[in-house]
């Protein structure tokens, strides 16, 4: 399964709702060894790392400690504490990965990132979505010309009327709740932008000038008042040529669709959160006096099974360790993650300029993502 047969050891620190789905993935890759985790909240991380069978770390220069000079410090805290955790960690002389959002304002990510490069260490953070079967498919697509020159995509990633479903059921596997009130005061946007803006960057390069509107249309949440953005459009123009609109909400019914459209079709991708998810080509036809996308669709998706399948769990069917697995391979070749450096801090300033609706040219850039190896 190429690079993503990663070895090296990590070590936690929040052991929240989202830790369980890291802990699942990780399962999938046997050469990483997890070597303990912390949380503040003293009866949350004994009840996950009871369930997971790994050793508590009583607090975050201990889960530092714990690692060798190439081991990898998972962020998985509050998105309000990422920041202390990261710069400790950094400080530290430790590589991490961190949840997203990284940081919330694009200030501190800039000194993180100079911290990181001057330390010699790397920085990257979720989603790992873009190393998918899926994602490397459709940048294969793209590199190969499938389609045509793409013009236009239109990427949703809407939620549906999220305040009105059954969150307060939603348990981890080791009984952590699903964090409503993070989620709500951190907004749609910062939680889930990146994964259809990390795909684009990564296959079409750099988004010169984002035109974005942002707006809470769900006021008084349950518990919450005045939180986050939770609605966002923005129209993304990347240096490359093509331009793409992105949305976000939790009020829309479900629609996690990507199309590209091209000179000679649309390719589509019909779910983010899946890292098997086909990717199709509709060529566009002339039948009669109409202009039409075919009816029958060319798999595009990549053949064979390039990485492990952790199980679905929820709404989603993805690897969470796949980014962590790939940051471990770089780290051990001496070479850049491709998720950290230049491309982790315009990752940030494009999602950070889509929550806050703003219309401004980008002042980072970073280079297309190299493809994985059996991708190429």
């Amino acid at each position: 399964m190429g690079e993503t047969q990663s070895r090296g050891d990590v070590a936690l620190i929040g052991c929240g709702y989202v830790a369980d789905l890291y802990m699942r993935s990780l399962k999938a890759h046997p050469g990483i060894r997890v070597l303990g985790a912390h949380d503040r909240d003293a009866a949350r991380q004994k009840a996950f790392c009871a369930h997971w069978g790994i050793p508590e770390l009583p607090d975050a220069p201990a889960a530092c400690a714990a690692l060798p000079a190439d081991g990898l410090v998972l962020n998985l805290t509050n998105p309000k504490s990422h920041e202390t955790v990261i710069r400790g960690c950094l400080r530290a002389g430790r590589h991490v990965w961190s949840e997203k959002p990284v940081v919330l304002d694009l200030e501190t990510a800039r000194g993180l990132h100079d911290l990181a490069r001057a330390r010699g260490l790397q920085l990257a953070s979720a989603p790992s979505s873009v190393l998918s079967q899926a994602s490397q498919g459709l940048g294969r697509a793209l590199r190969l010309g499938v389609g045509g020159t793409p013009r236009l995509i239109y990427a949703e990633l809407d939620e549906g009327f999220l305040p009105q479903a059954p969150y307060k059921d939603w348990i981890s596997e080791s009984g952590a709740p699903w964090p409503a009130e993070d989620e709500f005061r951190t907004g749609c946007t910062l939680e889930h932008a990146g994964y259809w803006l990390s795909w684009l960057i990564a296959h079409l390069g750099p988004v010169r000038r984002v035109v974005a509107a942002s707006a809470e249309v769900i006021p008084d949440k349950p518990g919450l008042r005045h939180a986050a953005p939770d609605f966002s459009v923005a129209a993304l123009f990347f240096e490359s040529g093509p331009v793409a609109r992105l949305t976000c909400s939790i009020a829309a019914p479900h629609d996690h669709r990507l199309r590209v459209v091209g000179d000679e079709g649309v390719i589509e991708v019909p779910r983010a959160w899946d890292n098997f998810a086909p990717v199709r080509l509709r060529r566009r036809l002339r039948l009669r006096r109409r202009l039409i996308e075919s009816p029958i669709a060319r798999d595009l998706s990549l053949k064979g099974q390039h990485q492990p399948r952790p199980g679905r769990r929820g709404s989603a069917a993805m690897d969470f360790a796949l980014g962590p697995a790939e940051m471990l391979a770089a780290i051990a070749a001496g070479r850049d993650s491709r998720l950290a450096g230049d491309y982790a801090l315009h990752l940030t300033e494009v999602t950070l300029a889509i929550q806050e609706g703003a219309a401004r040219d980008m002042t980072t850039r970073c280079a297309p993502m190299e493809p994985m190896p059996w991708a190429a």
